[in-house]
């Protein structure tokens, strides 16, 4: 049988690896890790999560939750390594950065028709059936070889990591567990029983008055961030969901009380009331030694960071495992170039997957990733390349990413409004929002049974 080539061993590529292993394809993964890092790579591991550790809501009546499912259902091996190493964080599910990233590394390199090779790949391969997975930190090498092969512009975004802190640095005498509504470990709710063993909140709160939050978002406003290279300056733009703390400040005094920083949902057991505004750390590792500023995004100086954050009660003497960073990061003009297939227009045996396409976060990358390499499998063994529902939340992820507007095209992550409206009207949200899963799930068993 030929050979599938698969670039890139990001989430996407390793999901595309495995769906075409699979259906027993021989597949040559390449990875340029770890005799060559990114920006933000720090490991030689496959799928290594370098934002956060969360991959977005886990509650099925969500988008990003209802996107989970469906790739549980289609057999995806990176919901599997992440249930396998979950950690508690209320409705969301994250992971164990380390043990995930692990546990996909040896589920792929175990795999008996999956070759991993450790080196760069700095031109594409012809006349071999391929896909392109490597993610938004694309080497210059490669970066090259698709824009002379696309001939389109790349679409630039600056996206930022938050920091980590060590949990025995954390003050509990002034910060307090829980998690928005009382939804603790959530991560489990789709058989509705609690977590064994979950700690009594799955989040760490830190509470700010009025005056406190005054008095961070001053200094906040006042830090000196890293500068961009003159070349970087001109294409500046951040990805929406992923803007520096200290970009969103500069939108309005009261910008992060409304964003990151917003209270709703939480009571501070000492007040017996709701905070002005509230900081969230996230559990990071299993071990729970570890944990991650939600929403904290930043390019302040490292310095700058331990002098201003350390402002957020409960972290006056945190101790910072990973300081917050800036990359840019790059997608190609997915709606001019690509097929809903994943498929490249001007040559059928070249596939895309992952964030490079603008299928944004963790797991819509994955998804791309995912109908990449199903579709080189069916078209390797001659079969009819397969287009997912709309109805479907990956089929309709897919579908706005190869069809949008191109000359103003943001990569975009799951979310209801991207299907098609209901047959019928249904005015309460929520109901709304679960009779689109009702039809998705639907939909997406009728394309199983026929498919699969």
């Amino acid at each position: 049988m030929t050979e599938l080539v698969v670039i890139g061993g990001g989430l996407a590529g390793a999901e595309a690896a495995w769906q075409a292993a699979r259906r027993g394809v021989q597949v040559t993964l390449y990875e340029m890790r770890p005799a060559r890092l990114t920006p933000a790579h720090r490991t030689g591991d496959l799928a290594e999560l370098v934002c956060s550790n969360s991959l977005g809501s886990n509650l099925v009546d969500r988008a990003p939750g209802l996107l989970k499912e469906e790739l549980r259902r289609l057999g995806s091996l990176i919901m599997a390594c992440a249930d396998a190493t979950a950690v508690p964080a209320g409705g969301a599910l994250a992971v164990d950065r380390q043990a995930f990233a692990r546990l996909v590394t040896r589920r792929i390199a175990d795999h008996p028709r999956i070759r991993l090779r450790r080196e760069e790949v700095r031109s594409i391969p012809q006349g071999t059936p391929t896909i392109i997975a490597t993610g938004p930190l694309t080497s210059d090498a490669l970066a090259a070889e698709i824009a002379a092969l696309t001939g389109q512009d790349y679409l630039y975004f600056y996206d930022a990591m938050a920091p980590i802190v060590s949990y025995e640095s954390i003050d509990l005498s002034r910060a307090f567990r829980g998690s928005r509504y009382g939804r603790d470990s959530e991560r489990v709710a789709r058989g509705g029983a609690p977590a064994e063993n979950a700690p009594e909140g799955d989040y760490i709160n830190c509470p700010l008055t009025r005056e406190e939050y005054e008095r961070f978002v001053d200094e906040l406003l006042a830090a000196e961030t890293i500068p961009l290279r003159q070349f970087e300056q001109e294409d500046a733009r951040f990805f929406e969901a992923c803007l520096p703390v200290e970009v969103i400040a500069r939108r309005g005094r009261k910008a992060l009380a409304y964003g990151p920083l917003k209270p709703v949902g939480l009571v501070d057991p000492r007040t017996g009331k709701r905070p002005y505004a509230v900081v969230q750390l996230r559990q990071d590792n299993l071990a729970g030694t570890l944990y991650n500023m939600v929403g904290f995004q930043t390019n302040l100086r490292w310095g700058e960071q331990e002098r201003v954050f350390r402002l957020i009660p409960g972290l006056e003497r945190a101790q910072f495992v990973r300081f917050g960073q800036m990359h840019r990061n790059t997608f190609i003009n997915a709606p001019a170039l690509l097929r809903p297939t994943m498929q490249f227009k001007g040559r059928d045996d070249l596939f895309f997957g992952g964030q490079i396409t603008g299928t944004e976060g963790y797991v819509g990358s994955t998804a791309s990733g995912l109908v990449a390499g199903l579709n080189a499998a069916r078209m390797v063994a001659g079969e009819p390349l397969l287009v997912f529902p709309p109805t479907t939340m990956l089929g309709a992820l897919c579908r706005y990413v190869t069809s949008a507007e191109s000359r103003n095209f943001q990569p975009m992550k799951p979310n209801f409004g991207l299907m098609p409206p209901l047959e019928r009207l249904v005015r309460r949200k929520r109901d709304r929002h679960r009779a689109y899963v009702q039809r998705a799930l639907a939909d997406l068993a009728a394309v199983i049974a026929e498919h699969f």
